[in-house]
């Protein structure tokens, strides 16, 4: 396995999708507040389903 920084990779994609993972990322917590859904996420192996924020307490902390 190569231990190396995804950033440091010579696959152009493969350096990229950590930023499109979080834009994609992004984008689902934005519909979720605004359509009132929940996310549905594993942490530890653990899945949970979390409420949105709205999207202006979101907005303040970013």
């Amino acid at each position: 396995m190569n231990k190396q920084p995804i950033e440091q990779a010579k696959d152009r994609d493969l350096r990229l999708s950590q930023v499109a993972l979080q834009r994609a990322a992004q984008r689902a917590r934005d519909v979720a507040a605004a359509t009132g859904t929940a996310l549905v996420i594993s942490r530890n192996g653990v899945i949970e389903h979390v409420a949105p924020k709205s999207r202006a307490s979101q907005k303040s902390v970013d």
